[in-house]
């Protein structure tokens, strides 16, 4: 019977102390929470960054990734939505000379940033040269994917010369080697669905000076 008793008393500190711990919790969040909901709560944000050498500025909702926010807000639609979770690679821009997926982050995270899409690059009657190359080579079926592929082959080239290493390049302390291999690896995150690579490679290698 003492045992039972000492139980019950277990149970009886066990259910205060958590009791406590909900009520000490709660008043510790409740400020946290009051400014987190209702009318105060801010669903966007402003955010100015320069598009193309053209300073832009948005108000946009604090969840707008950056692919959408060219596209829809900006209307620069060169810059593609494929599978919109970074597997494709059809939604390439540079941002600050780096490339990266435009579908997987949020445009309010890149304020001051200089964002760089296909339009950037060149226009008809002034191409740029992986551009040019790209028609010479016939580096595109569909074309759907090609301004992510034109944009992540410019950044691959910049990648190379600034030593910036990959899985082919091993060894970190030899400096990477503007070969077909090393951009065959670069390149593995940009898909063609027509199965374009090989002229892809050549309008690269081209530009690059790689020999064939």
């Amino acid at each position: 019977m003492s045992n039972f008793n000492q139980l019950e008393l277990s149970r009886r500190e066990l259910l205060i102390s958590s009791a406590a711990t909900v009520v000490v919790t709660g008043t510790a969040t409740g400020s946290v929470a009051a400014q987190l909901s209702g009318d105060d709560m801010r669903f966007s944000t402003h955010v100015a960054f320069t598009v193309n050498g053209d300073r832009r500025e948005l108000e946009v909702d604090n969840r707008t990734t950056l692919l959408d926010a060219l596209r829809e807000n900006l209307h620069l639609t060169g810059t593609k939505k494929g599978c919109d979770h970074g597997q494709c690679g059809a939604c390439t821009v540079m941002v600050d000379g780096q490339r990266i997926n435009s579908c997987l982050t949020l445009a309010i995270m890149h304020e001051d940033c200089e964002i760089t899409t296909i339009e950037g690059l060149g226009q008809p009657g002034n191409l740029h040269p992986m551009q040019a190359a790209f028609v010479k080579h016939d580096g595109f079926q569909c074309g759907y994917c090609t301004p992510g592929q034109i944009c992540s082959s410019v950044a691959v080239l910049q990648e190379i010369k600034a030593n910036i290493p990959s899985h082919v390049t091993g060894d970190l302390i030899e400096p990477a080697k503007l070969t077909a291999a090393e951009v065959r690896e670069r390149m593995s995150g940009n898909i063609c669905r027509c199965g374009a690579y090989s002229n892809i490679l050549e309008a690269i290698s081209e530009v690059g000076g790689i020999e064939a």
